[in-house]
């Protein structure tokens, strides 16, 4: 296809399995990514090695919050669609590192905006976050629910993006979808996630760090299902609705060409559950430290997914056990860890 579309954060856990879903299908990709050391360098760079081998791939290598690069990539390209998913991830990060999350998510996410702005494009898809949802009690948590109460400055940044979006779409017509991704895990997953972190304990027999003594739940979700309703979301490009009103359309729309979605499993899973699928894949028992509640968790997140199904027929429906079994081989086979 001659389409081209601009991912940012290229080269991070999302961004490599979608841009590598649509190279496949011969969409023109321009990746950009600052490889910063958030995570091993190694494990991106194995990535960008995948993604380079493809024709249809143009890679910059700068920070978004950069706005003369990321404007001259754009008039360079003039891509048509935008998938942003470059962000200062992790919760318990920011409580150590406050800026990094202020230059990424929030000026970085501005001069993306500005960029949409100045070189029209069709469509704006970006990363939002299931920990929007911050205290909220009433589960499943709804694009419909208020996200008023954040208990993390990452999960503030996120709820920004959503009004910054909003506004860029009222004002300039910019068609605009928020993704509010659910625990996202999988193969070539990032290091600092639970499940990554675990598996390389549990293989070298370290105990792992149990968090509120396991009484926890996650709605996981499989990086391919993540994917899959990314590339479905892509030409469901959100239209101004002049008739909107809050009390019967919803708060996940607006009177812009504005949407929000969830992308979540739909079916949350409990920590537990979720080491012994672990230790079924690995074939080994983990050693455990039953630990206090962290700064800034969530008991539980669990995505009402309604929406996504109604709009493009999609549910996210891949087992933890499944995908953990997938991650695992993938783990293996990378770090090459003989049985």
């Amino acid at each position: 296809m001659d389409y081209k579309i601009l991912i940012t954060g290229a080269v991070g856990f999302i961004g490599f399995h979608l841009s590598k879903r649509l190279l496949n299908e011969s969409y023109q990709i321009i990746g950009i990514d600052n490889l910063n050391n958030y995570y091993d360098l190694s494990l991106k760079q194995s990535r960008l090695e995948k993604l380079v081998k493809y024709n249809n791939f143009s890679f910059y290598k700068l920070d978004i919050k950069d706005k003369k690069i990321v404007d001259n990539v754009f008039k360079t390209h003039n891509p048509i669609y935008v998938i942003h998913l470059a962000a200062q991830a992790g919760v318990r990060y920011s409580l150590d590192n406050p800026y990094a999350y202020v230059d990424s998510n929030l000026i970085g996410f501005m001069n993306i905006l500005e960029a949409c702005r100045n070189y029209p494009v069709k469509h704006l898809i970006y990363a939002s976050s299931s920990s929007v949802y911050g205290g909220n009690k009433v589960i499943p948590f709804s694009t419909n629910h208020n996200v008023d109460h954040p208990v993390s400055l990452y999960a503030a940044t996120k709820k920004a993006n959503e009004l910054m979006a909003h506004t860029y779409s009222h004002l300039y017509g910019i068609p605009t979808t928020g993704l509010r991704f659910f625990t996202v895990y999988g193969p070539w997953g990032r290091p600092d996630m639970a499940y990554f972190s675990f598996t390389k304990d549990i293989l070298a027999g370290r105990p792992i760090k149990v968090f509120n003594h396991g009484k926890m739940e996650r709605d996981f979700t499989y990086i391919d299902d993540i994917v899959e309703g990314i590339v479905k979301l892509i030409d469901k490009i959100p239209i101004t609705n002049n008739e909107w009103d809050e009390s019967k359309d919803g708060i996940s729309t607006s009177f812009a060409p504005y949407k929000i979605y969830n992308i979540g499993n739909n079916n949350p899973v409990s920590l537990m559950r979720f080491i012994n699928a672990l230790e079924s894949a690995l074939g080994k028992e983990a050693k455990k430290i039953y630990m206090d509640m962290q700064p800034g968790d969530v008991l539980k997140t669990y995505a009402d997914v309604s929406d996504l199904e109604r709009d493009i027929n999609f549910k996210p429906s891949t087992t933890i056990e499944d995908g953990l079994k997938k991650f695992v081989d993938w783990y293996i086979s990378y770090y090459k860890i003989q049985s």
